[in-house]
């Protein structure tokens, strides 16, 4: 199926991504992919290709791009326990740089990139993303709820926080239908239950998720948290949730 790898201008630079989308010809529901903190890798590459072939052109920026093309760090083909530590402790500063401002900006040429496609069908968007790209999902779905009708977020990181900007707190402009996947010990009960409530206070569709056994980072083959069950139960809830909100021509 065709593949792009788009150079996406920005207020603040010009951000790679990567982009695959059906080869019939026809114009297709987006959907925008947020990586976690390892970035886009050909693990997102992937994703982005079954997508496609589920009838999306899907989009994975690198949202680190101020820091540099990804990888922005050196990764390894496997992510193993013994890497991942020093993985993480150069890849914490660049995501804690990365700014609610920065999220929103980017968001905006994200979006303004997709509706300029000529493979791409007018209409609503899906926003998904993983570990910290469901908290960057979730900033777009509720600063755009004109444009995104499905988000999804997959083992999440900081959704809730004691921050005066998080998430959650914005959730009441939502309009999108929601599922939240998550591990067993990614989100303490308080902090689901205060989730919960910010999502029925929004009036919206939603489903949060606990996979039985799943451990943070599931969907991911190239590290050791990879689950298969786990992961196909995640394709089994945000399929539909996509067919129900993105309607295909």
């Amino acid at each position: 199926m065709p593949t792009k790898t788009p150079r996406i201008p920005t207020p603040d630079g010009v951000a790679d991504a990567f982009a695959a989308f059906p080869d019939d010809g026809r114009r297709h529901p987006a959907v925008l992919v947020y990586p976690d903190a390892f970035g886009l890798r050909p693990e997102l590459e992937a994703r982005a290709r079954e997508l496609a072939g589920h009838g999306y052109y899907a989009l994975v920026p690198n949202f680190l791009y101020r820091h540099g093309p990804a990888p922005v760090v050196e990764l390894p083909a496997h992510v193993g326990e013994a890497v991942r530590p020093r993985l993480i402790a150069e890849l914490l500063p660049l995501v804690e740089a990365h700014t609610t401002e920065r999220v929103l900006r980017d968001a905006e040429a994200y979006l303004g990139f997709l509706a300029a496609q000529p493979e791409v069908a007018d209409g609503p968007v899906g926003a998904i993303g993983y570990c910290i790209g469901a908290v960057l999902a979730m900033r777009t779905a509720t600063a755009h709820p004109d444009r995104v009708a499905a988000l999804a977020g997959f083992h999440p990181g900081f959704l809730v926080t004691d921050a005066p900007d998080s998430p959650h707190l914005s959730l009441p402009r939502i309009t999108a239908e929601v599922h939240v996947g998550l591990a067993e010990h990614d989100m303490k009960p308080p902090a689901r239950d205060e989730l919960a409530k910010a999502l029925v206070t929004a009036g919206v569709d939603h489903t949060i998720e606990v996979y039985p056994g799943a451990i943070h980072g599931f969907t991911m083959s190239d590290t050791d948290a990879f689950d298969p069950a786990a992961t196909q139960r995640h394709w089994d809830r945000l399929l539909p949730l996509l067919g129900r909100t993105l309607p295909q021509g």
